[in-house]
């Protein structure tokens, strides 16, 4: 499966040249860099929207989480028993494979809660319904790319994968 919009393709390229999200030239810079590299004007505007709800999202929760650790009692522990339950309009546009992986990645440990819900937020403002696999593992990149991390090398291998020419053994 490819990727539902072009957008996701700007954004790969966008992670590929840069390091982290504060690497990146501010936005008309970008847009000029993105254009003269062949993008669509539409695919290169939907991306920097996004890119910009990257940001906020991920500024809003960091400040979220850092409120939390001023709270008398331990964020983590209350976390660790919650459960996520998805609205009606989430199931329908993220579909039940992309709840499978968001799942898998959480008790794999690689996303905790706060990652978990930029995530679903940065996913419910790409469009496609239901979501693609391939671009919801974009939007994971994205995600911890904005956060300036880099996931394990298996994660990363997994979610560059997009499961074409697999072979069982």
């Amino acid at each position: 499966m490819g990727y539902i919009g072009t957008m996701f393709e700007v954004l790969v390229y966008v992670y590929e040249h840069y390091g982290q999200l504060a690497a990146c030239p501010e936005p008309p810079m970008l847009e000029r860099r993105l254009n003269a590299q062949g993008f669509d004007a539409q695919e290169i505007q939907d991306a920097l929207v996004w890119l910009d709800g990257l940001q906020f999202a991920t500024l809003g929760a960091r400040e979220l989480a850092a409120q939390a650790d001023d709270v008398a009692f331990d964020a983590h522990e209350a976390q660790a028993d919650s459960m996520r339950v998805f609205t009606p309009l989430e199931q329908e546009h993220l579909g039940a494979q992309c709840l499978g992986f968001l799942r898998f990645l959480e008790s794999a440990k690689v996303i905790d809660a706060r990652l978990r819900e930029v995530i679903i937020e940065r996913a419910m403002a790409a469009s496609g319904d239901p979501l693609g696999l391939d671009d919801l593992k974009v939007i994971v990149l994205m995600v911890h790319w904005s956060e300036g991390r880099e996931p394990e090398a298996l994660v990363l291998d997994e979610l560059c994968d997009v499961g074409t020419g697999r072979v069982g053994h």
